[in-house]
């Protein structure tokens, strides 16, 4: 499970926030925080994966929680949830290093997109013995487009229809599937699903079924 610490001063936007962090499959509140003191003394108790940073808090406000953190021994990934809509305060949180900045009010998708993320790219990492340019693009978020630098052999339109079943099957589809889908051979359905693998599009969950080999099984993450 992600562990999450949400800081709100708001205690209603607070409850809401959680909630939605609840209903996200591998996510779980471990803690709410109303002040940026408060928040700074349960990022230390606690030890969580990912803070929900409010930028308007009575005390020290978020954009110094932040540069406290960054400047502590804390290793915590940050999400700013706020109202704040000022340039110079998205660009310091950029500098600061949050991995998304959310802006007041939204709907749960916005913010169950955003952990979905932030979860495969935690999967991806972790993965990893070293990371290619596909994997630190991904992190980074300079995410190539779909169709630049196609292998040769695979065609724009051909991986658009590809890439359009996958999308539709957010709980993974196999190559076979995805050529009964598409109408292409199984082996060429396959190079697509690798190459946007390659690409950091999509990513590999194996599927195991009473016997035999496990399949795997290709799950879009843009």
């Amino acid at each position: 499970m992600i562990r999450v610490l949400v800081v709100d001063d708001d205690f209603m936007v607070a409850k809401v926030h959680s909630g939605y962090v609840s209903r996200t499959p591998g996510f779980e509140v471990v803690g709410v925080a109303h002040t940026g003191a408060d928040a700074l003394r349960l990022v230390r108790e606690l030890r969580p994966d990912l803070v929900l940073l409010d930028i308007y808090l009575p005390d020290l406000d978020g954009l110094g929680v932040l540069r406290e953190l960054r400047s502590g021994p804390d290793d915590v990934d940050v999400i700013v949830i706020t109202a704040a809509t000022d340039v110079d305060t998205v660009r310091s949180a950029m500098r600061g290093g949050v991995l998304h900045y959310l802006i007041k009010p939204f709907e749960y998708a916005a913010l169950r997109d955003q952990l979905a993320h932030f979860a495969a790219l935690d999967r991806r990492l972790d993965q990893l013995a070293s990371a290619g340019q596909a994997d630190v693009d991904q992190v980074f978020g300079a995410r190539p487009t779909t169709f630049t630098r196609l292998p040769k052999g695979l065609s724009a339109p051909t991986a658009a229809l590809v890439e359009r079943v996958l999308r539709e099957r957010p709980e993974g589809i196999s190559a076979t599937e995805c050529a009964e889908a598409t109408e292409l051979a199984r082996v060429s359905a396959r190079r697509y699903l690798e190459h946007f693998v390659a690409i950091g599009k999509a990513e590999v969950r194996l599927r195991y079924g009473g016997t035999g080999r496990p399949e795997r099984q290709y799950v879009w993450l843009a």
